[in-house]
């Protein structure tokens, strides 16, 4: 009976200890096993709603906009027109050594983004205390709209090189943040989101062309393009 009992007491205190280090034990946020050998499904490209932002900044001794600071906010609302969803937020610093020239530029920034074709109604004037009132304020410009994003690079849950840490070394794998830069560059740079979802569709015929192909097909002429100018580009044959 009592070697039963010591028995018990000798399991429990194993369970107990097990259940210690057990506790001690704490999973990597990527298991190498899972990582997809394709960058593509590693590091996807994802279409979500976005930011387009631009700064305008405002000396404390001038009031309204330079001709390129016009030429920016005239940009920005033709963008608007083509890719928002959603209104125009205009965020002006106040109590700060520029507010006053701020609020100017605000009003005719206003006046801009209405003439590249940002109604008025789309339009809000929001005012921001900066945390820091001596440093430089300037006026904010930003709309939502869909935008591409891929990322973030520079993880590196496992080494490159042979270790306990890399099981997948010898197996010639590529590593967890190959292809992530490409793929946050492509997300970047697509000028249509929706371009990698679907194609686009067709644009109309050129209608005018495609007429006088058929006439010409219709009475047995070539459908060809005579171009007169290409003679110009043959060499000469003297010497021959």
């Amino acid at each position: 009976m009592k070697s039963i009992t010591t028995r018990l007491r000798a399991t429990v205190a194993l369970a107990a200890v097990a259940a210690a280090l057990g506790g001690c034990w704490t999973s990597p946020e990527v298991v190498t096993a899972s990582v997809p050998n394709d960058y593509r499904q590693r590091h996807p490209i994802a279409v979500k709603e976005g930011n387009h932002s631009i700064v305008v900044f405002v000396g404390a001794g001038r009031g309204g906009l330079s001709a390129p600071q016009r030429a920016d906010v005239a940009g920005f609302g033709q963008s608007w027109v083509k890719e928002a969803t959603g209104g125009v937020i205009v965020d002006v610093p106040v109590n700060t050594p520029n507010a006053r020239a701020a609020a100017s530029a605000a009003r005719e920034i206003r006046g801009t983004l209405a003439a590249a074709g940002v109604p008025s109604s789309a339009i809000r004037i929001n005012h921001y205390s900066p945390d820091d009132p001596e440093r430089f304020a300037t006026v904010r410009l930003s709309y939502p709209k869909i935008a591409a994003v891929a990322g973030p690079c520079g993880m590196w849950p496992a080494d490159l090189g042979p270790s306990i840490d890399n099981p997948g070394y010898n197996e010639n794998k590529q590593y967890y943040n190959f292809g992530c830069a490409t793929q946050r560059n492509l997300a970047s740079m697509v000028d249509n989101p929706a371009d990698l979802e679907q194609p686009r569709p067709e644009s109309p015929a050129y209608t005018y062309r495609r007429t006088t192909s058929f006439e010409k097909y219709r009475k047995g002429v070539s459908t060809a393009t005579t171009y007169p100018e290409s003679d110009k580009a043959k060499l000469s044959d003297t010497g021959k």
